[in-house]
């Protein structure tokens, strides 16, 4: 069955159909950690237990040289090196805090069949192997502690054909090493929409892997990586049922990608993307602190500034959505000094004009300016990964100071401006006299963090701002609009 010919849905979503939670849409940035066997090599990307077995790949050639034959030393080997002896949940879940992210957790599987929790369903799991600890228990327990909203994400639909090796030798095929690999399959499986689908064994442990979460760690949030559209339909269903009618909990919520779920039964998810334009329902975007193409530490790794971060935070609040931010721990449990130094520069600018991020509405626009971001990683470059073992980055924006970004709360208007203006006066046509706020009278203009009681002068073409004193921030200053009740 190729992609067209998979069937709609057919069960009644109805009932299963919910708005996302107050919570979800106040919080606006929250962090997740791709952190499994796969950050011992450090090669490239997380898709490294993929890449490995298949000849010819950059991965491939690496592991062969590095660790030997594929029949010799496969993922599984990975496992005992995989110690995390420096793991320490208190110090992750105090990186979230200090970055400023309101809700976050971890990659609960990856698509390596390595759970990170204490599974009773998958016997290759971080109590039995690696770490020999409940990761996602720890952490869980440890975000909580910091008041912030834990959030388990699953990407293990890609393990349907995931290990299929173009090396007839390779450990993946001997039925001895079925349970770390799964049964061996066609080797067109690993495509993203596969001729052959999962079949009900496959489909029933992705589910029950799911619900064993939920029923352990409460997760507030349950984020899908893409590639659910080739789970049947009834597992999916009894899934998010399950998930939103237990524990007698309302403010649970799922993220899905394309079209994986029914609309309205949860968020929808744009890895490494965002819309042009304010959206009418919420959505989310997940992205990457890492610089290259990886989701998890790497070797020679290099990471965004923190500038870009907050610039990106700001257009996607904007546009009536969240940002989903990933850094990659090494090995060991640690982060990279480098990636730390971002995030609490990330933390610091929160922490001074998050007034502007957190809790806040979109405007009837998103903001002013030449800088346009409009990306989605869609299912042509999904495919495209899925052969070269590789994705595309879909272009970075570069935002400028003549960017504004409009976020709301109450009878308060926030003006973003994206870097430090070097001109005094600032020009908002949306906030023209006549329409809109603009028939509103205006009780004072304000810089965060900055000067007080700004001038300023409206008239039928824009409102015209005075700045004045210092501006606070390098990467953007906020001015505050207060309007009569």
């Amino acid at each position: 069955m190729n992609h067209a010919e998979i069937k709609p849905m057919t069960m009644d979503w109805g009932p299963l159909q919910r708005p996302a939670p107050d919570w979800f849409r106040d919080a606006k940035f929250g962090m997740f950690f791709h952190w499994g066997p796969y950050t011992v090599p450090a090669y490239e990307n997380e898709w490294y237990s993929r890449n490995m077995y298949n000849k010819g790949l950059s991965q491939n050639k690496y592991h062969v040289e590095k660790y030997g034959k594929l029949s010799e030393f496969g993922y599984k080997d990975f496992l005992p090196l995989f110690t995390g002896d420096r793991f320490d949940p208190e110090s992750w879940a105090e990186l979230m805090r200090i970055a400023g992210a309101k809700y976050g957790g971890i990659v609960t599987e990856h698509a390596d069949n390595f759970s990170l929790w204490d599974s009773k369903i998958n016997p290759v799991n971080a109590v039995n192997y690696g770490p020999k600890r409940d990761v996602v228990g720890e952490l869980e327990k440890a975000i909580r502690a910091k008041g912030l909203r834990f959030i388990a994400t699953f990407h293990h639909q890609w393990l349907w054909g995931w290990f299929m090796s173009t090396d007839p030798n390779a450990d993946v095929y001997d039925p001895a090493n079925e349970k770390f690999y799964g049964k061996a399959l066609p080797l067109e499986t690993n495509r993203y929409i596969p001729w052959r689908l999962p079949d009900d064994e496959f489909n029933q442990i992705w589910m029950q892997k799911v619900i064993e979460v939920i029923d352990a760690y409460d997760p507030d949030l349950i984020y899908f990586d893409s590639r659910a559209n080739i789970i049947a339909e009834r597992y999916k269903y009894q899934l998010v049922d399950h998930y939103y009618r237990s524990g007698g909990r309302s403010e649970r919520i799922i993220t899905y990608k394309q079209e994986d779920f029914p609309e309205g039964v949860g968020v929808p998810d744009i890895e490494c993307g965002r819309f042009s334009t304010v959206q009418s329902f919420p959505w989310q975007t997940d992205d990457r602190l890492e610089a290259k193409r990886t989701w998890c530490y790497i070797q020679g790794a290099l990471y965004k500034p923190a500038a870009k971060i907050i610039h990106q935070l700001c257009d996607v609040v904007s546009k009536n959505g969240n940002l989903l931010l990933n850094v990659g721990p090494k090995a060991d449990g640690t982060f990279a000094e480098e990636a730390v130094a971002e995030l609490k520069e990330v933390g610091s600018w929160l922490a001074a004009f998050g007034e502007a991020i957190y809790g806040t509405r979109p405007f009837v626009v998103h903001g002013e300016g030449a800088s346009v971001a409009d990306q989605n990683f869609d299912v042509a470059q999904i495919e495209e990964q899925t052969r070269k073992g590789v994705f595309s980055d879909q272009g970075e924006v570069d935002f400028t100071a003549s960017d504004l970004r409009f976020t709301t709360k109450g009878n308060v208007l926030y003006v973003i401006i994206m870097g430090k203006p070097e001109r005094e006066l600032i020009r908002v046509a949306s906030l023209r006299q006549g329409e809109g706020l603009g028939t509103k009278e205006i009780a004072s203009i304000d810089i965060i963090g900055g000067a007080q009681n700004l001038d300023w002068r409206q008239d039928p073409q824009q409102l015209e701002i005075v700045l004045k004193g210092r501006l606070p921030s390098e990467h953007a200053n906020v001015l505050k609009i207060t309007y009569r009740s």
